[in-house]
């Protein structure tokens, strides 16, 4: 179980049934919290807000005090965050950017294009050239750089250190500075070095990831005899859902990084972590729709599902949560309830993967009673597979200035 802020348990248990479920967002905490993780940094590191974990616009406009700028994944989420956030430093990465994303974030005037392939890096050189002819572009390549030691190995989604489509191969590092240092594209600038090669990882395993990326760098920009502005060592914070309790040590982390920064005293480092910014600030809360048995198990039937909220789904977990009993029952048929001491919720969908949380303690949990899903302020809705059997939208309700 995971108890929601009183704020949000208060909003649960007063929405009428037609208003849920409901996305609650409880933008106090995220302040609060984001603070925390800002004051724990040194001051030579950037922290920019990777957009994808959550874009909902008072997410991005909370967040706005405590962050250096955004990293956005696509020209959607360019135009969305350009428009909900105007002139705030944006950095452009991801896979597979188009000629037209490109153009368009050219004409925005992106801060930072983190270049995934060879071939992208000549598209943006061309576009550049007449988008926007004199002005230098800050470009930083993405390496996908190998790591020793298993570095990697508790890490719940390696996006580097082995073969997958992100970034660079590192035997391609020396010629794509070249092109980026000999004069061949003189419009764009190379600012520095980007590798973001895990997710899930935590403090100590993050800082030696960081300590493996800058070193890395430090030693391909001085093959060359060039001095990198910055290195950008990606986001991937833990988050457990197991254990909701138990969050990243930023303090840690941010001692580990002010280590390196000392070491490398010319460079900035900038990181972009999204889920473990936002995933604490929000709940999914719905009702319990039928309680009832099968093979000797029971199950919870709420309104929704993973079509609203995928997570568990697509890591495999169980999405920590709370039931909050209401003691109103307005029907005149029995209410059903469970007998046992745990019960499996799910959702409406016609599939067994609708599966919210298995075995839940949730003893004496009736139709009608509330469940509000913590951990639910990033990679939530805005992943899921909205439209799958046409049930209605969830509600958003955002609690706090």
């Amino acid at each position: 179980m995971t108890d929601p802020t009183d704020a949000v348990r208060d909003l649960a248990l007063s929405l009428p049934s037609a208003e849920l479920p409901a996305y609650l967002y409880d933008l106090t905490a995220l302040r609060t919290h984001a603070a925390a993780v800002r004051a724990a940094l040194p001051g030579r590191v950037e922290l920019h807000y990777a957009a994808k974990a959550n874009p909902e616009p008072r997410i991005l406009a909370a967040l706005g005090p405590y962050v250096d700028g955004y990293e956005v994944a696509s020209g959607g989420e360019l135009a969305h965050v350009a428009r909900v956030v105007p002139g705030r430093p944006l950095a452009f990465g991801g896979p597979g950017k188009t000629p037209a994303e490109i153009a368009a974030a050219l004409e925005l005037g992106t801060a930072r294009f983190h270049v995934e392939s060879e071939h992208e890096l000549h598209v943006l050189a061309e576009l550049a050239r007449r988008v926007v002819p004199g002005v230098r572009v800050a470009v930083l390549p993405r390496f996908n750089l190998p790591v020793a030691n298993g570095s990697l190995a508790g890490s719940s989604l390696a996006m580097g250190g082995r073969p997958t489509p992100f970034g660079l191969d590192p035997s391609r590092a020396d010629a794509v500075v070249r092109l980026l240092t000999d004069g061949t594209y003189p419009h764009l600038e190379l600012r520095g070095v980007h590798a973001h090669l895990a997710s899930g990882l935590g403090a100590p395993e993050l800082v030696a990831v960081a300590g493996s990326i800058v070193e890395s760098a430090v030693r391909l920009a001085g093959r060359h005899g060039v001095r990198l502005a910055e290195v950008n060592v990606g986001g991937g914070m833990g988050v457990d859902y197991g254990a909701p309790g138990d969050r990243f040590d930023w303090t840690a982390y941010g001692a580990g990084l002010a280590r390196l920064c000392d070491r490398y005293p010319e460079l900035v480092l900038r990181i972009e972590p999204g889920r473990a910014l936002t995933a604490y600030c929000g709940w999914y809360a719905t009702e319990v729709l039928d309680v009832k048995d099968s093979h000797g198990e029971e199950f919870a039937v709420v309104r929704g599902g993973t079509h609203h909220l995928r997570t568990p789904a697509t890591k495999g977990h169980d999405q920590p949560c709370t039931s909050l009993a209401v003691e109103d029952w307005p029907h005149p048929w029995p209410r059903p309830a469970a007998r046992g001491e745990r019960v499996t919720l799910a959702g409406q969908l016609c599939t067994p993967k609708d599966v919210l949380a298995r075995n839940v303690p949730a003893r004496g949990l009736r139709a009608g009673d509330r469940v509000a899903f913590g951990l639910a302020g990033a990679y939530a809705w805005n992943i899921s597979h909205h439209d799958f059997l046409m049930h209605p939208r969830p509600g958003f309700h955002f609690l706090g200035p």
